[in-house]
């Protein structure tokens, strides 16, 4: 069993999400340019709500990336300055892993591509296939153009769903998967309430984290981020 604090800011969406012991409350709200300011309320009413303060949680859970720049360093921050004060671990989630549980859990997918938009003519893409809440991944996290984006080599003829804002350019995509790909939810947006379900399955791995020191987005486009420096 396990208590857990998640947070996410890697989108125009402001989530958090509390687990204790299978049992889950969250929050969610679309709030474009407002992370910064509407994070810190949400996690104390959501707290408040439970009746807990931060020296009852086990971790902090937190969507490292990929995603906005600036989003993925203010939920970074946040999570290690709540972590440095009540002396807890960090988890850090892929928010591409976060949609494809999404996919799993609310639409019954079974092969799943995660794809954010990236700017710059590029997709953050992965692959991933799911069963009993338990992901497997079968195409390493990268960011690619549209046009090069391939299905994982051991396919076969499966049918596969689309999650995340980078299907908006599907039409750019290759005709080959477009093909596999009957669904597409393109509006779905990374959520603290999936990070928390895969940073609690991570726990019960005997995965504790890292220490708030650790914390370490996940641009996947480290070079660029260097040559605008």
């Amino acid at each position: 069993m396990s208590t857990l604090l998640a947070l996410d800011a890697s989108s125009t969406a402001c989530s958090c999400a509390l687990w204790r012991d299978d049992d889950l409350i969250h929050r969610f709200e679309i709030a474009p340019r407002e992370h910064t300011r509407r994070l810190l309320p949400m996690i104390d009413e959501l707290l408040a709500e439970a009746d807990l303060d931060l020296a009852a949680l086990d971790a902090i859970a937190y969507g490292h990336g990929p995603g906005s720049f600036t989003g993925l360093r203010i939920a970074a921050g946040i999570a290690q300055g709540l972590a440095y004060g009540a002396e807890l671990p960090l988890m850090g989630v892929s928010t591409l892993e976060a949609l494809a549980l999404a996919a799993h859990r609310k639409w019954h997918a079974r092969h799943v591509i995660a794809a954010l938009d990236a700017r710059m003519d590029e997709i953050y893409v992965g692959a991933y296939r799911c069963a009993d809440g338990e992901l497997t991944p079968c195409l390493e996290e990268r960011v690619i153009a549209p046009e090069r984006l391939r299905l994982p080599a051991d396919s076969g003829d499966r049918e596969w769903l689309g999650i995340g804002s980078g299907w908006q350019l599907l039409a750019r995509m290759p005709v080959e998967i477009q093909a596999v790909l009957p669904q597409t939810l393109p509006d779905e947006l990374p959520a603290a309430e999936d990070i928390a379900r895969l940073a609690a399955a991570a726990w019960a791995r005997g995965e504790r984290g890292a220490p708030p020191h650790a914390v370490t987005p996940v641009y996947l486009r480290n070079e660029v981020a260097w040559r605008k420096a």
